[in-house]
């Protein structure tokens, strides 16, 4: 797929999954995302840029790491989720946030100009995933850090098999190499060739807990990625979609719920001296 189209699907797509995002995922998501802040060491008084803000589920704890004299820019290439995260940020209060609907392969910003620069499973879904780290790495202070959550490899993501099931039944290619900066050393690499040093790499499982099969269901398709696609089905694609993806996943059926495994890796890094 080309980038451009790519980037259009990633935009108009996460338009789609906005509502149903944080329903479907704001639980399963968090150790992720726990680890991430831990590693971001983030301090008040600090300017932090976000890339791929989605919600704004972790630019609301970016947020609260670095008042009262702190800020985060948080940006999106979908504007559906970017005016999510700034309702929610109107309704908890959040002061010292900022919203912007951004590429993360362009970001529109000077060089040198934060302390630190996060990205909480979004680097999956970019076009160049090694342009966005060295966007990243452009507009960090020397000295600054970069901290980067994603899914780590295939064989450890019990939810894979959504890709190959709507591909199958649209000709969409959502996220053609999804899993390749969690497969091995590459995302280590890849924050090398982008100019970071000093990196530290955290990789580790977890079980990702739905309460029903309508649950798993709405976070496979309507949630997630996929739901430009999904949004395409028909009734009679749709179910046997979910007939399929439910059969994928069936071995991790725990009484009413699932526990799928899932595996992260997050990683931080120091920019130039």
């Amino acid at each position: 797929m080309k980038p451009e189209l790519q980037r259009r699907v990633q935009r108009y797509g996460w338009n789609k999954a906005a509502e149903y995002y944080n329903a479907s995922w704001q639980a399963q998501l968090k150790p992720a995302q726990d680890r991430l802040m831990d590693m971001a060491e983030l301090k008040p008084g600090e300017r932090v840029i976000e890339t791929a803000c989605g919600t704004g589920l972790v630019t609301f704890r970016i947020a609260k790491a670095v008042e009262p004299d702190g800020e985060v820019l948080a940006t999106d290439i979908s504007e559906d989720m970017v005016e999510y995260a700034k309702s929610a940020a109107n309704e908890l209060r959040i002061h010292n946030a900022t919203f912007q609907r951004m590429d993360a392969e362009q970001l529109k910003l000077d060089a040198n100009g934060f302390d630190a620069a996060v990205c909480g499973l979004g680097l999956m879904y970019v076009p160049d995933p090694l342009e966005s780290l060295k966007e990243m790495h452009r507009v960090l202070k020397p000295g600054g850090r970069g901290a980067v959550a994603i899914w780590g490899e295939r064989k450890n993501c019990g939810w894979a098999d959504i890709f190959p099931i709507v591909d199958k039944r649209v000709a969409s290619d959502v996220c053609p190499m999804f899993f390749q900066q969690g497969t091995g050393g590459t995302l280590e690499n890849s924050l090398k060739e982008a100019g970071f040093k000093n990196i530290d790499v955290d990789r580790f499982k977890v079980k990702l807990h739905f309460k029903n099969p309508e649950h798993v269901v709405m976070a496979a398709f309507s949630g997630g990625p996929v739901a430009l696609a999904y949004d395409k089905f028909d009734e009679e694609t749709r179910d046997e979609a979910h007939r399929e993806y439910l059969d994928s996943i069936a071995l991790f059926r725990n009484g009413s719920g699932y526990q799928i495994p899932g595996e992260f890796v997050v990683a931080r890094a120091i920019s130039r001296d």
